[in-house]
């Protein structure tokens, strides 16, 4: 299968990577330790990383066989808002990353799909998707701001953790009207 041609990557960008210091001998190591702006879109409908928020990244770069395995946390600010009360929520994010990137011209070309492993684009590794991968996939889809958190009072939306014990809305359906006088009557 011939290697695809990807975008060129810019050494000079925060999520690029340069793998010239790292001997391609297996278990060669280079750590990496960097602060980068929070690239645009990181997150869910309901939470995410804000965008140029700044993003703690402490990695390992290990030279394999086929390519070079790239492991460690990104740290970083979650803000959002809940999911049950609509209550801003503030976090911080500590994800573990770890993506595979193999050689060009490697026998991983020949044994994988374009998409199945990252590539290294000459000495350049673009972090960019495993890093919004590593971070999107865990977030929660409906985050909470407690996990005990009882939401809003589906009559008046004010949270109900807010309102006085006992706090109901009578509704009586006119369907029913002649029973409810009934009752009254007997008491």
């Amino acid at each position: 299968m011939p290697h695809q041609q990807h975008p060129q990557l810019d050494p000079r960008s925060p999520l690029v990577l340069e793998t010239r210091d790292l001997p391609r001998r297996p278990g060669a190591l280079h750590a990496v330790s960097r602060r980068v702006p929070a690239p645009d879109d990181l997150g869910l409908e309901l939470i995410g990383v804000p965008q140029g928020a700044e993003l703690d990244l402490r990695l390992r770069m290990e030279s394999v066989s086929e390519g070079v395995l790239v492991s460690g946390t990104v740290t970083g600010p979650l803000v959002g808002e809940c999911g049950r009360c609509l209550r801003p929520i503030s976090d911080t994010l500590d994800v573990p990353i770890q993506e595979f990137y193999a050689y060009v011209h490697s026998t991983t070309d020949e044994t994988t799909d374009e998409d199945e492993v990252g590539r290294l684009q000459g000495d350049l590794i673009d972090l960019e998707p495993a890093l919004r991968d590593a971070v999107v996939l865990s977030l929660a889809a409906n985050p909470v701001c407690r996990e005990d958190c009882p939401g809003l009072c589906p009559d008046c939306g004010v949270p109900l953790d807010e309102l006085p014990e006992g706090h109901s809305h009578e509704q009586l359906d006119p369907r029913w009207a002649a029973l409810s006088q009934i009752k009254t009557s007997e008491e």
